[in-house]
């Protein structure tokens, strides 16, 4: 059973910075794509910002338009660690951010595999 646990979201002010990690256990984390995903109250869920599976000479990431130059994800496959760099955070911001893995368009918000969610406000 895969499990994913973020953590550092918190409460910020406009223009100030977090970082979100991921722990991730019981799958071969290094194997696998991952991805940022958040969702606002009574809103969609929205994809932040992915990273490949690839050796690190290789690895490719992106990001949504709303977070490009703002967000860096990374990985680091020895600890089984996710990380979002948040930078210039913006109130439009402020969301459930979610650690996600296994993406499969049979599997509820298109990932099988989902962490508990940390909490992001910037206000």
């Amino acid at each position: 059973h895969v499990q994913l646990v973020e953590s550092g979201g918190g409460l910020v002010q406009p223009g100030e910075s977090l970082r979100l990690s991921c722990v991730a256990s019981e799958i071969t984390f290094s194997r696998h794509d991952m991805s940022w995903v958040r969702q606002a109250p009574g809103k969609e869920v929205e994809w932040v910002a992915g990273i490949t599976s690839l050796p690190s000479l290789f690895r490719a990431a992106s990001y949504a338009d709303s977070v490009k130059g703002r967000f860096t994800i990374s990985r680091d496959n020895a600890k089984n660690l996710l990380y979002l760099q948040m930078n210039n955070l913006k109130p439009e911001d402020t969301a459930m951010y979610y650690c996600v893995a296994r993406a499969d368009s049979s599997c509820s918000g298109g990932y099988c595999s989902w962490g508990q969610g940390t909490q992001v406000t910037v206000s």
